[in-house]
């Protein structure tokens, strides 16, 4: 797979403050986030020690985001894995809603203590389509890459229609205590990305996923 120049993604040291740090202020924005009662066609997350509201997905990005669902369910059809959507992902006091992941078809062993989502030591990988907007892009490109690395995902996959000709990344070897990644490559649309490892091993994500590399 050819690799595009990449800026890789900020440290933990360069964007974590102190009170991201503290235990009460997390549980403080957990309680804050389980009480929520937003209006429908809203979602919210907790990303780096916040509170993040966004509305769901406008028809371009639910119409790649069910193609990977359907490209997923197919791929792991029979087995004990499974792509999920619109669920939770659960990682000490975070929260995030990937657009889609893969775990254990039986989720109900992994779910958090409020049975909230799933915990995310069960996810072998995340697939996030990115958002239109600055801020919506610096949160899909940069910040829920550093969280899922936090986490200990395995393999993350971005698509992003807003990259030039449109691109897709592959993030791999997560590296928790740096908030990053060992291998992070982006290809334009139009180069296949092959999934290295994990139950979706050899699942492809190329044209029938993203469309053609735009001109």
């Amino acid at each position: 797979m050819t690799a595009l120049a990449h800026e890789r993604p900020e440290t933990t040291s360069e964007v974590r403050t102190e009170c991201e740090n503290d235990s009460d202020f997390d549980e403080v924005l957990w309680q804050a986030w389980k009480a929520m009662e937003l209006p429908e066609g809203y979602r919210a997350e907790i990303i780096e020690g916040a509170i993040e509201v966004s509305p769901t997905a406008r028809r371009s990005h639910g119409l790649i985001t069910n193609r990977v669902r359907r490209a997923l369910d197919k791929f792991l059809d029979g087995g004990e894995y499974a792509c999920h959507q619109g669920v939770n992902v659960i990682h000490r006091r975070k929260a995030w809603i990937p657009d889609a992941f893969v775990a254990p078809e039986d989720t109900q062993p992994w779910g958090d203590e409020d049975d909230l989502g799933v915990r995310a030591e069960a996810v072998y990988l995340i697939v996030d389509v990115v958002s239109p907007g600055k801020r919506n892009q610096d949160r899909d490109r940069v910040r829920k890459l550093r969280e899922y690395a936090r986490a200990g995902i395995p393999t993350y996959v971005g698509i992003d229609d807003y990259d030039a000709q449109g691109s897709v990344t592959l993030c791999t070897g997560p590296r928790p205590d740096k908030a990053d990644w060992e291998d992070i490559h982006r290809v334009y649309y139009g180069t296949d990305v092959t999934i290295p490892e994990g139950p979706a091993k050899g699942f492809v994500i190329g044209e029938t996923i993203t469309g053609p590399k735009r001109s």
